[in-house]
């Protein structure tokens, strides 16, 4: 027999290194399937789309290398879109093979078809559906080479399920390159001139183009260069938290010392990051004043959010290898930081038995470097944002998309990628019901991550704006929720409700010893709202402004 597309679809991933694919499998896609059976592809199957989807944008986060999904046309496609979304928003490589139905029913309405482009082309940078059985591995190789190049993003490959059957005489696509453009020497220089002659300029980074080393590289340039180094919201990994220069995260509840930091600053760098709504504190950053360096490596993103005095196109890495900027700046770098030391210092009084600042101190005086922590959306992840402190890169994976149920699929990636070392999620009880199932995915594949269920009956976050808006007009924002802890027995688990701090070092040390995933229900008051409010302050601030 010749090989079919659908075998020339997989030895095109094998030669793009994938070593591991997401899915939820679907008669649409079976012949390929069957190929992934003969492959060394590691094949995960999760519980529902959107959460397999998640786990390959998060396996994208921790490799570099574009996270692969398969899910089957129509509702399998449309459940994958909301970690699609993701990809886009956070600039992830991601690419989404789905299944479609046979090219003869294509535009009749056909049992679960869907129009791929109309659906996707707002959200993917590159959408294809392959007709031709030995026009699939190009396509395919194109998928990859997209997603990867200038701002990463997701990429959409559509299988009409009878062309993968089809033989197909063309070799397998190539392995996906991205190299880094050729720097202009005249901008570098220009911007070395202007870090040297500023009093007060400060180094905001962010984005998804960092690797190991390039980290490693700007903790040195921060040093050489005499400058304070900010992260954007979730991607506080890409600084060391301890070192001197870091100055925190400018995120949802910045810390009002770096917020001035931002507005007095005489000259601030955007490095790698877009600047978006979350960090520009909903386009009030920078002030009109300021004067702005953008380092971006694609074009299309130099002045599209914010006008830059001076835009490089280049990739962080190769920037910084390129500035020869040298400073000294003692008094006012050493204030950034302990701006931050203060803000993120533990303990940390909140109300109600269950502190979450005793959360946050016990991983804190674990001290593991290494440990990777994941969080979907809520208010409970103000609490990482702002008191843990991430040492090194690869150790944060958090959608800047404010997506609710990412932080389970994204722990169970995590801890698939490098199961030796500590995986926690962080999930409030509404974010973790959005992909909670998942948990029995953690179990088939002994992922032995450990979730923390933040609960607080409700839907946190949108109570809060609702007190904000429309006081003591509480409405579809309570939560009944089940039993977290018999939960994750039923799956397999190891689960342990905590209803007060005090027991919370104990329970966490049994969740590590339990050798399986695990889930701890933490019970928490619903007056803290935000490590720095409570839900009657919200009140009576609404009511009777200060």
């Amino acid at each position: 027999m010749k090989r079919t597309a659908a075998q020339a679809l997989v030895e095109t991933l094998e030669n793009q290194g994938v070593d591991r694919v997401f899915c939820v499998p679907g008669e649409s896609y079976l012949d390929v399937l069957d190929a992934l059976r003969d492959s060394p592809i590691q094949t995960v199957v999760a519980r529902q789309e959107g959460g397999a989807a998640m786990m390959a944008e998060a396996d994208a986060k921790l490799t570099g290398r574009p996270g692969v999904v398969f899910v089957t046309r129509g509702p399998g496609a449309a459940n994958a879109s909301s970690g699609v979304h993701v990809a886009q928003q956070d600039s992830t490589p991601l690419v989404l093979f789905a299944g479609q139905v046979a090219r003869a029913a294509r535009g009749r309405d056909a049992f679960q078809e869907l129009d791929f482009p109309a659906f996707y082309g707002g959200m993917a940078k590159f959408v294809a559906e392959v007709d031709d059985a030995d026009r699939l591995p190009a396509v395919a190789a194109a998928a990859f080479h997209t997603a990867l190049s200038d701002r990463p993003g997701p990429t959409v490959v559509s299988l009409p399920e009878d062309m993968l059957g089809e033989p197909c005489a063309v070799p397998p696509g190539g392995c996906a390159m991205v190299d880094d453009e050729p720097l202009d020497d005249t901008l570098v220089r220009e911007f070395d001139a202007r870090l040297e002659s500023a009093e007060r300029p400060l180094v905001v980074v962010g984005g998804s183009l960092w690797r190991g080393p390039d980290t490693a590289r700007l903790a040195n340039y921060a040093e050489v260069a005499g400058v304070p180094v900010a992260c954007v919201f979730r991607r506080q990994q890409l600084f060391d938290h301890e070192h001197p220069h870091y100055a925190g995260d400018i995120g949802i509840g910045t810390n009002p010392a770096l917020r001035r930091g931002v507005e007095e600053t005489d000259l601030l760098v955007l490095l790698g990051t877009r600047f978006s709504e979350i960090p520009s504190q909903s386009y009030a950053l920078p002030l009109a004043r300021t004067p702005v360096v953008h380092v971006h490596p694609d074009a299309s993103e130099l002045h599209r959010v914010h006008r830059a005095e001076l835009a490089i196109r280049a990739r962080p890495g190769a920037f910084l290898a390129a500035s020869a900027a040298r400073g000294r700046r003692t008094v006012y770098v050493d204030a950034m930081h302990a701006g931050y030391l203060e803000w993120s210092r533990l303990p940390h009084p909140s109300p109600g038995a269950m502190n979450m600042g005793k959360v946050m101190a016990t991983l804190r005086d674990l001290g593991e470097a290494d440990m990777i922590v994941t969080n979907g959306a809520g208010n409970y992840s103000g609490w990482v944002h702002r008191f843990h402190r991430f040492r090194r890169f690869g150790t944060q994976v958090a959608p800047t998309s404010g997506s609710m149920g990412y932080g389970l699929p994204a722990a169970i990636a995590a801890k698939l990628r490098h199961p030796d070392r500590t995986v926690v999620c962080f999930a409030g009880d509404g974010c973790f019901q959005m992909t909670g199932q998942e948990i029995a995915t953690a179990v088939q594949y002994d992922a032995r991550v450990i979730v923390l269920v933040v609960d607080n009956g409700m839907y946190g976050t949108i109570r809060m704006h609702q007190e904000r808006s429309f006081p003591g007009r509480v409405h579809a924002t309570s939560l009944i929720n089940p039993d977290f802890a018999a939960l994750a027995r039923a799956c397999g688990a190891y689960g342990e409700r905590v209803e007060r701090d005090a027991g919370f070092p104990a329970a966490f040390a049994r969740a590590r010893e339990a050798h399986a995933p695990a889930v701890l229900h933490l019970v928490v008051d619903p007056e803290a709202i935000t490590p720095a409010e409570t839900l009657s302050g919200l009140y009576v601030d609404a009511v009777i402004p200060r």
